[in-house]
């Protein structure tokens, strides 16, 4: 669980970080959630967006991709969501206590 210092850390490096999850109106299928898992295995912190076609929210979108790759949702923003999970073998991101 992240507390709010860490979510905000999180925030603030996510701000410069490019979107690289597109979720559109295939929805969540294998493929998304593969992506989901090999983009925070290499980054740990990344950005997806759920298009209008999907039909559902991109609060919904965010926790089942997060639920399905072990990651924590640290924020969504219009149609924008931000997930993080650490490496265990290899963390990248140092977060504050």
């Amino acid at each position: 669980m992240l507390t709010s210092k860490q979510r905000a850390f999180l925030r603030s490096l996510a701000n410069s970080a490019d979107t690289i999850l597109m979720v559109g109106k295939g929805g969540i299928g294998e493929q998304i959630i593969k992506q989901a898992d090999d983009a925070l295995t290499a980054r740990e912190l990344i950005k997806g967006k759920v298009l209008e076609s999907t039909g559902e929210t991109p609060r919904t979108v965010a926790e089942q991709i997060a639920e399905s790759t072990n990651a924590e949702v640290v924020q969504v923003i219009g149609s924008k969501f931000v997930l993080y999970r650490k490496n265990t073998k290899d963390p990248q991101i140092k977060l504050p206590k």
